[in-house]
């Protein structure tokens, strides 16, 4: 599990340096594996402006750049991107410096002849993305000189912990933050969504045809939105993305998968005018069925596989993967979302045949909180309209929400038997209420309702 320590200060308020949270992370169990720190690989890279850009005397596809970067001198590099031109402001790296990107160490040479001492460096030089057709393009207020880890803030500690199997309400970053609240190093932040009302009925409606086996998807709940615009994801958000390691794509997309990073919350959205029928329905496999998935590989299914339907037939594999035929792409208008519940069991199972690793089935194997259902919609809605624009419709709701458990009663004296350590029954209470557990006092004991995002065993 990756996260940024500004994406974790997103939901935890704390000052502590970023030492005494990886301690205290590792002293709660979510272990650190590593901390990078990507300012170290981008240290020799600064803001330059091209001062002039002629055609490489002996090159047709190469120009002679001479760029300011802030020094008392300017710098010649040859250049081969499409769009150097005069007046550009781009990312500059000197002769000497390792290309984190490529691998290779920057020497200065001779290019067809003419000197070179440096170069203008793409996304794809830098690491930051695939994105190879030109190289980086800043604004015009860019500063020149300034180092561009500080212009682009990409000095962001990348976290990574370590998560045993049965801690899956850490799965997301607001998990971790409560854990961590718990412990005094800060407090959580409020919850930042509210509900969001529909203003028509979705054109697209959910089913369960699951017989017996209904605990397969227990809920599903389903929201249209029309009217919407997918060009790219706000650079807040690809940066966090790339930061995990994950490729920006399109903003439907980019918002999945940060709902998930973030709230451990998969999501799906389907582009309705590419769904055959106005109903999606939760069932089981057929054998020999096929689906072309967004890896872009074919999978053979299987009886008891859950899959999500359309008159066609599998448009997404239930909790682990969607559908290439019914995926969004830039000229995605009207989308139909997805927050279901699957369990456990059967999401690793399919998820081992089929040989699929997803961040989905990594979270719905370990469980994932049921009420998320329910606000999970309340979060893409809030972020496809802020990103998207268009119109969100009413909520389509299938199934029911699994009961909650059982209140559990905990003799605070047992606590330095069991555990070792003499813990106040004040602040037994205090830790577990920051937990999210609801507790009060009955005859000496603490009586506390488990919260839906933590399970039993």
């Amino acid at each position: 599990m990756k996260f940024t320590l500004s994406w974790l200060k997103d939901h935890l308020d704390t000052d502590a340096p970023i030492d005494a949270i990886t301690d205290q992370l590792t002293a709660l169990g979510l272990e650190l594996e590593e901390l990078h720190d990507p300012a170290a690989a981008f240290e020799p890279f600064v803001v330059g402006e091209v001062v002039s850009c002629e055609q490489h005397p002996d090159a047709d596809r190469l120009r002679v750049c001479i760029v300011d970067t802030g020094g008392e001198e300017t710098t010649q590099v040859v250049c081969g991107a499409p769009n150097a031109r005069a007046g550009m402001k781009g990312v500059f790296a000197p002769s000497g410096t390792h290309i984190p990107g490529t691998g290779v160490d920057l020497k200065s040479a001779k290019i067809r002849g003419v000197e070179s001492h440096g170069m203008l460096c793409s996304e794809r030089e830098m690491g930051l993305s695939d994105d190879h057709e030109g190289i980086i393009d800043l604004p015009a207020d860019a500063p020149v000189g300034q180092r561009y880890v500080d212009y682009a803030k990409l000095d962001d500690p990348v976290i990574e912990i370590a998560l045993t199997p049965d801690r899956g309400d850490c799965a997301g970053v607001r998990g971790i933050a409560r854990d961590m609240s718990a412990t005094g190093i800060g407090t959580l932040k409020p919850w930042p969504y509210a509900t969001a009302e529909g203003t028509f009925d979705s054109p697209v409606q959910w089913a369960r045809d699951l017989g017996d086996d209904g605990d397969a998807c227990p809920m599903v709940v389903g929201r249209a939105f029309r009217g919407v615009k997918n060009g790219p994801s706000p650079q807040w958000m690809q940066d966090r993305l790339r930061a995990i390691g994950l490729r920006p794509i399109s903003a439907l997309v980019d918002i999945t998968n940060y709902v998930t990073m973030d709230l451990c919350r998969p999501l799906h959205v389907f582009d309705i005018a590419k769904l055959d029928g106005d109903t999606l329905t939760m069932r089981f496999a057929n054998p020999g069925e096929k689906i072309e998935a967004l890896d872009g590989r074919t999978y053979t299914l299987e009886d008891g596989m859950t899959v999500i339907g359309d008159g066609k037939g599998p448009q997404g594999i239930g909790g682990i993967m969607g559908g290439e035929l019914s995926g969004c792409t830039e000229d995605t208008t009207d989308v139909f979302l997805e927050v279901a519940l699957f369990d456990t069991v059967r999401t690793a199972t399919t998820g081992r045949k089929l040989s699929i690793e997803s961040d989905a089935r990594y979270r719905f194997e370990r469980g994932v909180d049921p009420a998320s259902a329910l606000w999970g919609a309340e979060v893409a809605t809030k972020l496809i309209l802020e990103i998207c624009g268009g119109e969100a419709s009413h909520l389509s709701i299938a199934g029911e929400m699994p009961a909650p458990l059982a209140p559990i009663s905990m003799d605070p004296k047992r606590v330095a038997g069991l555990g070792g350590l003499d813990v106040p029954a004040d602040e037994s209470q205090r830790i577990l209420d920051a937990l999210g557990f609801e507790t009060k006092t009955e005859g000496g004991l603490i009586v506390a309702q488990i919260p839906s995002g933590r399970f039993e065993g």
